[in-house]
């Protein structure tokens, strides 16, 4: 993995969305603590982690990234991606009232985040209850510890998580693979009575809520 330097900050909307952002870093950490896509465009950061994603070559895990969308108080067109240790050190470091985010100075380079989903031409193929995304996320979380061996190698790790969330749902529309259902519910994107929609474009697979959005990578890409 290669670095790189970045400079500035980033003036976030109001304290909730401080809040917000802090929430959203934090159980990004819990499921994968990896890096985070900062994307400024205009006064809407887009902020882009990674949940799964293949480790070993040949692996069938599917690349899953969670979105989260906020205001910015001050117009951005930065578009980095950091550590998000880093991140959430300079979110901890924050007073109460304050909301300029220091940019981490170091940059990182990820594979995931080199190719960016549609932003358009995205069509609706139906809807799905929260209650199902929750029950697949917790019963494949089930399914991978009863079959996981003590002292398992990290071919047997990625082949088990690989068969358990890269299968598709069954009867839900565009073929979402339940590895989607886990972030949505790692990242608290999911909650008991909402509804959340599925929609494709170009081979990717999106699920949005009022809280953010899976994005399913097409295998293909990178």
């Amino acid at each position: 993995m290669s670095v790189g330097t970045s400079a500035g900050e980033l003036v976030l909307g109001d304290p909730g969305t401080v809040a917000d952002l802090r929430t959203f870093v934090t159980r990004a950490r819990t499921a994968d603590d990896g890096a985070i896509r900062l994307q400024g465009a205009g006064n809407v950061l887009a902020a882009y982690v990674c949940v799964m994603r293949a480790k070993l070559l040949g692996e069938g895990t599917p690349t899953i990234l969670g979105l989260r969308t906020m205001a910015l108080g001050t117009a951005s067109d930065v578009d980095v991606t950091v550590p998000l240790a880093a991140v959430a050190d300079r979110l901890a470091r924050m007073d109460a009232n304050e909301l300029a985010l220091p940019v981490p100075p170091m940059t990182v380079n990820e594979s995931w985040a080199a190719v960016s989903a549609p932003r358009g031409a995205w069509e609706q193929q139906g809807n799905i209850p929260a209650e199902a995304l929750i029950e697949a996320a917790k019963t494949g979380v089930q399914e991978v510890g009863q079959v996981m061996p003590v002292n398992p190698g990290a071919l047997l790790v990625n082949n088990i998580r690989a068969s358990v969330w890269g299968r598709t749902m069954p009867d839900v529309p565009g073929a979402v693979p339940a590895g989607a259902a886990f972030a949505a519910y790692a990242l608290g994107f999911v909650a008991p009575g909402e509804t959340a929609a599925i929609f494709t474009s170009h081979r990717w697979v999106r699920i949005s809520t009022e809280r953010g959005h899976i994005l399913v990578r097409p295998r293909s890409v990178l």
